[in-house]
């Protein structure tokens, strides 16, 4: 049985909703959830995806823009009380740094993966052809939406419920992970050296499919060329790469 929150809990409703189009594919992605919802509309919000919206503003359903703000912050409270309950001896940089691991679209990502979150997405008829089921980029928004729609229908603590289920395998770790951005910015520091600069050389595709190509440049230093489905994840890529390729004596 999953902790209960201690955060005061409250369930919304909103009756002006529309019904969900698909309520088969809405129930068996609910079961998945572990929440019977009882407003079944709010998962079908939670799933839409902007490029079917977008064509149908006045008319059609609502894209999961607004429960992806939602859900995010959501799941940064949960996370962050489980944090503090857990590690009662952490500094507040170490609990910052075991957060961040545990909020950032990597991990969404996963959990997105892990519940197949892909194969339940509304998606227009074109986007479907470009594998955006799959899409990197996709899916974390997709994952907060639906956090966000477990809140409005069952309040905090069915959120807290889905979180520490599929969170805690990695909520034990060890040692908070260190950002390879982090990572580079102190080693610079600590040779005296200016902060890592990062610049943006491309950037190709949709809206809902971007790519970026990023360098990262250290003075002195040859510079580091990465890609990511966003400019954050190019910039951690670079980073990444920079630092792996940094001569063993000048760690």
């Amino acid at each position: 049985m999953a902790p209960r929150c201690a955060l005061e809990s409250f369930v919304y409703e909103n009756k002006l909703m529309p019904a969900p189009r698909k309520t088969t594919d809405i129930l068996e992605f609910a079961l998945q959830l572990g929440h019977q919802f009882k407003q079944p509309a709010l998962l079908q919000e939670a799933l839409t995806h902007p490029s079917l919206a977008g064509k149908q503003r006045k008319k059609g359903p609502t894209a999961y823009e607004r429960l992806e703000f939602l859900g995010d912050r959501v799941l940064g409270l949960i996370i962050a009380e489980w944090l503090y309950k857990k590690y009662p001896d952490s500094s507040e940089g170490d609990l910052a740094k075991r957060h961040a691991a545990l909020v950032n679209r990597e991990a969404l990502r996963a959990i997105a993966v892990e519940i197949n979150l892909g194969r339940y997405l509304y998606l227009a008829r074109g986007e479907d052809a470009s594998a955006d089921r799959k899409n990197l980029a996709t899916l974390p928004d997709a994952m907060e939406a639906v956090l966000g729609a477990l809140y409005l229908d069952g309040g905090l603590q069915a959120a807290c419920d889905f979180i520490h289920r599929f969170w805690q395998k990695d909520i034990a770790i060890e040692e908070a992970p260190a950002d390879p951005k982090t990572l580079l910015q102190e080693w610079a520091q600590g040779q005296g050296l200016p902060l890592p600069a990062y610049k943006v050389i491309e950037h190709s595709g949709p809206a809902h499919a971007p790519k970026f190509i990023v360098e990262v440049l250290v003075k002195d230093f040859p510079p580091a060329v990465a890609e990511g489905n966003s400019k954050r994840a190019a910039q951690k890529a670079a980073a990444e790469l920079w630092l792996k390729n940094l001569p063993p004596k000048s760690h």
